[in-house]
């Protein structure tokens, strides 16, 4: 730490915020790519309702404390020699300071969309085709099953039918579910 002892106070106070900061960075990316960081922020130690909300992104956390102090004190190293007066230098590392932390969110809200939601519902079968797997029975007399595609995953179904037997690998169309986990199907 010689070397910072002979700065300018400026490019010293720089330099003293730029070192921790990028070494906290380095460990938040390597815990984030091992998957060792399950949140964004900290916890709070009181009963609240904070997890209502959509917002893909919190304004004060410390990983955008971090993202802020990486763009602020490295900008100010940078132009440190470029730029003569200091009010300027400090604004403009304040400004690339918030750039850092708005192009962390805009990276956020593009990860997040692509995020998928597979999650299934009885619900989402009604009026598709499916192949029956297991012969149906006739009027009711019996469960047979179906398979049938929803959200491009596969999902092998109890069904029945009102109508004649229903022989394997016919294709049948969904009517209506019975009892929240039965399918009644039709033949096509």
């Amino acid at each position: 730490m010689e070397v910072l002892q002979n700065l300018d106070p400026l490019l010293k106070a720089f330099w003293f915020i730029a070192i921790p900061s990028s070494l906290i960075f380095l460990i938040q990316t390597i815990m984030t790519f091992i998957g060792v960081d399950a949140t964004d922020g900290i916890d709070a130690d009181f009963d609240s309702n904070l997890s209502g909300t959509d917002a893909p992104f919190q304004l004060f956390s410390l990983r955008n404390l971090i993202n802020f102090l990486l763009g602020f004190s490295w900008t100010g190293i940078s132009f440190y020699s470029s730029i003569s007066s200091s009010v300027l230098l400090i604004v403009v590392a304040f400004l690339i300071g918030c750039l850092f932390v708005y192009l962390f969110f805009l990276i956020i809200q593009q990860v997040q969309k692509l995020a998928e939601d597979n999650s299934f519902t009885m619900a989402e079968t009604l009026n598709k085709t499916a192949e029956v797997y297991t012969p149906i029975p006739a009027n009711m007399q019996g469960m047979g099953k179906v398979l049938i595609s929803v959200k491009g995953a596969f999902h092998e179904l109890d069904a029945m039918t009102e109508d004649q037997k229903i022989e394997s690998h016919a294709v049948v169309k969904v009517v209506r579910i019975e009892s929240n986990s039965i399918l009644i199907v039709e033949k096509i």
